[in-house]
């Protein structure tokens, strides 16, 4: 996975927009963030899980592309996403709880069929 699909995964989910903090492109629903791109380096995205959906994943994860964030923020399941050895599928999954974690209870995941918004700054 590429930096670029990673942004395109994250912003073909309903009502997520790009916005930026603590100079990392980050992925928000509601103003709050879900994901972001860039940290701890170029090569990572991250999500933001909780401690059982994180570990879910690492378990889940084959190519160890998943793995916690350092310090507390891991251990409440803040998630690292080594993005050239992840695989989509999983992504797009993590991204979707990520979403649901911190997204309006108001809000919600369209079906497969249902039209999908998405916003990026011009």
């Amino acid at each position: 996975m590429t930096p670029a699909q990673f942004r395109k995964a994250a912003l073909d989910l309903t009502d997520a927009a790009e916005n930026a903090h603590m100079g990392h492109p980050d992925f928000r629903v509601g103003g709050r963030i879900f994901a972001t791109l860039g940290y701890p380096d170029e090569h990572h995205g991250t999500v933001r899980l909780t401690a059982a959906q994180q570990a879910d994943v690492v378990d889940a994860d084959q190519a160890s592309a998943f793995s916690p964030s350092a310090g507390a923020w891991g251990k409440r399941g803040a998630t690292n996403v080594l993005l050239r050895a992840a695989d989509r599928e999983l992504v797009r999954i993590a991204l979707e709880a990520a979403w649901k974690n911190v997204a309006p209870k108001t809000r919600k995941l369209p079906g497969p069929n249902a039209p999908r918004a998405s916003k990026r700054p011009r």
